[in-house]
Parts: C-alpha cells; structure tokens; sequence
C-alpha cells in the first residue's frame, strides 16, 4: 500500500552530485528495470526494480538510512518507489528529478553498456505504432479498428492518472528486455549495506 500524502522530496541532479562528495550514508537505490539499469546507471546504485521494492518495501526500509535516493528514467517510478517506502516508514527518501538522464547531462559518474532503448521510450513507439497502423487499416481496410486507436489512447490516459502502466510491465517482460540474472529480494535488497547514520 502507498501512502499519497507523503511529502514529495527531491533533488537535483547537482544536489546529488555534492552528496556523493559529502556523505558516506548515501545510498542510491535504482527503480528501473534491470535491462534498463544494465544499459546505464549511476555508479555505485543498487537495482531494485520497482515491482520488487513494491513488494518488500519494509525489507528495503530496514537498511536505508536518512540519505537515500530513488532514481528512475524520469522521476515517475521513483515517486511511486518514495511513495511504498514512506508508507513502510521512510519518509526520508528522495526522488531524483529528471533521472539518470539528467545526472549523466551533469557529468555525474554513469556505468553505461549495450545501447537499449528504456521502456519509457518502448512503450510511446509501441503506442504510437499501434495507433498508426490501426487508422491506416481503418482508413483503407477495416472502419471498426479505429476502436484498437480509441482503446490504447484511453489507456495511456489511465497510466498517465495512476502512474502505472500496463504496457510497459508486458515490454519489460520481453525477450529484448532480459538480462543474464535479473534480481531478486534476496540478491538485489540484500545486498546494500545497512546505513550508518552520521550525526
């Protein structure tokens, strides 16, 4: 369960860059899919993709500490992230506005591999290639596909209003999408080290 009335906070991608100077209780936690977190990530991030920090928030909870940063393509799934962690009782995480992207446009440290385009990116071409072909087929073949047009729009409304898309969990689900291990709550929480709290 979320918790809508936590306050959202944030910070920059420059923000984070002077915390990765100052602060040794940072920890920087990547809501992104694996396949997405293995083209390009911040160096030194843990993958937890948010499905799985979905279901053991309070697992996650334990470890972070009062410096931890939530980070995704754009800042969406980050805030549903920052959102599932307060109602486990951090309140403290942030998300990092205008994501990976806009820390790598900074100049921060990235580990970057394979080109693969995110899923943010996949599902606006599947859409757009779906509503295309569909008025072409309606215009030329058959009238009542512009149904398939209608229906996919009303559902990009409904992801934009809840913040969860249905598209893009299939596409991630993908053959293009796999990686050799994806994590699980064992590997991926487990392995970030439980915070020390400066003073």
């Amino acid at each position: 369960m979320t918790d809508p009335s936590a306050e959202l906070r944030t910070l920059t991608a420059e923000e984070l860059a002077q915390w990765r100077q100052l602060h040794d209780d940072l920890t920087i936690i990547d809501v992104r899919s694996p396949a997405e977190f293995e083209t390009l990530h911040i160096h030194g991030s843990y993958n937890v993709p948010l499905p799985l920090l979905t279901e053991h928030a309070s697992d996650l909870a334990e470890r972070l500490g009062h410096r931890a940063v939530l980070v995704c393509q754009s800042g969406n799934r980050a805030t549903q992230a920052q959102q599932h962690l307060a109602a486990a009782g951090v309140r403290t995480a942030n998300v990092l506005t205008g994501g990976v992207p806009a820390f790598e446009a900074a100049g921060g440290q990235v580990v970057r591999s394979a080109a693969r385009w995110d899923i943010e990116r996949q599902v606006r071409f599947t859409a757009g290639l779906i509503v295309l072909v569909s008025l072409l087929v309606a215009e030329f073949l058959w009238p009542e596909s512009r149904v398939i047009a209608f229906a996919l729009s009303a559902g990009l409304v409904v992801a934009a209003l809840t913040g969860s898309c249905l598209m893009g969990r299939i596409l991630s689900r993908m053959p293009w999408n796999k990686v050799t291990a994806s994590p699980t709550a064992r590997s991926a929480i487990a392995s970030i080290p439980v915070a020390t709290q400066e003073l």
